[in-house]
């Protein structure tokens, strides 16, 4: 028992003694030489500003009154990290074998300024870090080996987070809270961090396996996520401090606004099966100068589900090369086909919005998206087989139709965006066999004209409002039908008798082109082909003013002795008050205009012969073949001579 009690009191002596000669070791050379084993684990400067003190509770350590980690030396944001108060805790033990330990780390309200640049430099990666640091003593020995260290606890509360990516905006969030709990220096590490860019929480998590090597630049397993407004991004794979990651990347956004609107982002408003909400999978790859590519790319926009692959150069303004495959597409929704005629709040004719159009989402990106579907529904207008491709070059979109089955044809063109300086639009469609009778029923429940169409047009417009860019619109255009019909009356039947119900109108071909010019549309050429019948149209429509001044005259061949009839209609007004009348004027122009002509030149050779007639018989004229205007000369003649004989009487 004597020697148990012995041995107890020796240990209780050797506590006492260990723990008298912390207080005996100076604060401002444990902080200093805490200091020293952080330059050292960093490769980077460290300054101690402010009062240092000793603590015991709730860790052994010293409390600073500021903390200053120096930046990379290419860095422009000044130290990497600075904190108006830091606590650093030590390992008691190896104190008392006058080792500094940093057993964590706590610092509140900091500064963290983080950088990378293009050429794959980022702040973060510590390239030059050594050993540890030691008290150095006089039984210290002098040849001792430096060991790799590791900080097991990291607190940061209330940071600002500071983020300088070259040829991007510089990203700054305050209210940052972050946890690091490194239990074993060869395992692995856990991080916690939540930040507030929208005032709502966005939570971070990860596992990061043998960090010790991460943070000397290495490649480690990763699982990370971030949570925010009720959606997850997960990332399971390998990373490193570079920026070299890769893994399979899975998004659940139940609601796109409120996940980006968390991340402080702007909300675009999507509607649903456009991206209102996201479920994506894809295997990603992310290099140190920010090259991103996505593979096995599979993402469902909440009913319209696209697959395929992309990649995007993340230097600067994105650029983007992606090849996506759909089955069948839903746009009902984004176009508006479900809910009947527009209800906007300019009414039909009362002029086009003059608000001005912001087109800087132009800039947003460049380069090629190709989108190839089984079928588009946009509500109104139903697509089959669709092929496209999306190119955009310094503000400048062009999407462009590489081929579109639509009702029994094709579609072929392209259509324009243009910001570069100053919003145009412009495009050139070409159509060809389309089933007309189809498209009037979906567009506008007209199901009485048939036949199949070849069309193509081409316009451009400009101006930073709809106002400006109709009014501005130059351009032609030209659209011809093969043999149809119009059901539900009976041309023929209806000029001859005036029944006009029931019956089916045959024609033998439609045809008609235009030209645009500063936002009016004219056309003369308009021309209906029938047996009996033809019909013609001349006018123009101000798609620029919103009014028509358009006159169709259908004319009855075989009238009239051969002639024809022709019956002009005028269609005239504002689109908001449009009148459709019967042209009387020229109606009478065109029926009885070469009659009238016929009357005026009988009448006028009547008269001629009156006058004749009179004249003769006032000149005594007999002879019916002489000239009236040389029988007055040669009586004029005999009354001068008659005249001068008289004057020698």
């Amino acid at each position: 028992m004597k020697w148990i009690s012995r041995l107890i009191g020796f240990v209780v002596i050797l506590v006492l003694v260990g723990v008298v000669s912390l207080f005996f070791l100076p604060a401002d050379r444990i902080a200093r030489l805490a200091a020293d084993q952080i330059r050292t684990a960093t490769g980077r400067d460290v300054n101690i500003t402010g009062d240092v003190s000793m603590t015991l509770f709730p860790v052994l350590g010293v409390s600073v009154g500021g903390l200053e980690v120096g930046n990379a030396e290419w860095s422009e944001q000044g130290p990497m990290l600075t904190a108006e108060n830091a606590a650093i805790g030590v390992d008691a033990m190896a104190l008392l074998r006058r080792e500094i330990r940093i057993t964590n780390i706590e610092a509140t309200r900091p500064t963290i300024r983080l950088e990378s640049r293009k050429d794959g430099r980022a702040s973060w990666v510590f390239t030059d870090a050594s050993g540890a640091a030691q008290i150095e003593t006089e039984v210290a020995p002098a040849e001792r080996t430096p060991q790799a260290v590791w900080i097991e606890k990291l607190s940061i509360t209330g940071a600002t987070l500071i983020y300088d990516a070259e040829g991007s905006d510089l990203v700054s969030y305050s209210g940052v809270d972050l946890t690091l709990d490194w239990p074993e220096r060869l395992g692995a590490a856990d991080i916690v961090a939540s930040l507030r860019p929208a005032g709502s929480d966005v939570n971070v998590r990860a596992t990061i396996g043998g960090f010790a090597g991460f943070i000397a630049g290495q490649v480690q397993g990763v699982n990370a996520s971030v949570s925010a407004g009720g959606g997850t991004l997960t990332l399971n794979g390998r990373a490193s401090t570079a920026g070299d990651v890769a893994g399979r990347l899975a998004l659940d956004m139940p609601d796109t606004d409120a996940f980006l609107g968390a991340l402080g982002l702007p909300q675009p408003g999507l509607q649903q099966g456009l991206g209102q909400s996201v479920d994506l999978d894809a295997d990603l790859t992310l290099t140190a100068d920010r090259r991103l590519s996505l593979r096995d790319l599979s993402v469902d926009l909440g009913g319209n589900a696209l697959g395929g692959a992309a990649d995007v150069n993340l230097n600067g303004t994105p650029q983007i090369n992606a090849q996506l495959n759909a089955g069948a597409l839903d746009l009902s929704r984004a176009t508006g086909g479900d809910a009947g005629p527009s209800t906007g709040n300019a009414e039909t004719g009362s002029g086009w919005p003059t608000e001005g159009i912001d087109a800087s989402g132009l800039g947003a990106f460049n380069g090629e998206i190709a989108l190839s579907a089984t079928s588009i529904d946009l509500g109104t207008f139903k697509l089959g087989q669709t092929r496209t491709l999306l190119r955009n070059d310094n503000s400048r979109m062009v999407f462009e139709l590489r081929e579109v089955a639509a009702y029994g044809g094709t579609v072929t063109g392209e259509f324009v965006m243009n910001n570069r300086s100053g919003l145009s639009v412009g495009g050139k469609i070409n159509a060809s066999s389309i089933d007309v009778q189809a498209v009037l029923t979906d567009g506008a429940g007209i199901d009485r004209l048939t036949g199949d169409a070849n069309a193509e047009m081409s316009f451009l417009g400009v101006g930073q409002s709809v106002d400006a860019i109709m009014k501005s619109l130059s351009g032609k255009g030209a659209i011809s039908f093969g043999r149809g019909t119009i059901i539900g009356f009976d041309l023929d039947r209806l000029m001859r008798s005036g029944q006009s119900s029931g019956g089916t109108t045959v024609f033998d071909s439609l045809g008609a082109s235009w030209s645009i010019d500063k936002g009016v549309m004219r056309n003369d050429d308009l021309l209906l082909k029938l047996a009996n019948y033809e019909a013609r149209g001349v006018g123009q429509v101000g798609l620029g003013a919103q009014t028509i001044d358009y006159t169709f005259t259908p004319v009855a061949l075989r009238a009239n002795e051969g002639n024809g009839i022709a019956i002009p209609v005028r269609i005239l007004g504002p689109w908001s008050d449009v009148s459709i009348r019967p042209d009387l004027e020229a109606a009478i122009d065109l029926n009885l205009g070469a009659k009238l002509e016929e009357e005026k030149a009988k009448l006028e050779a009547k008269a001629k012969e009156a006058v004749r007639a009179k004249v003769a018989e006032e000149l005594n004229i007999t002879d019916t073949g002489q000239d009236l205007e040389d029988a007055a000369k040669e009586k004029l003649q005999d009354e001068v001579k008659k005249g001068l004989l008289k004057l020698f009487d």
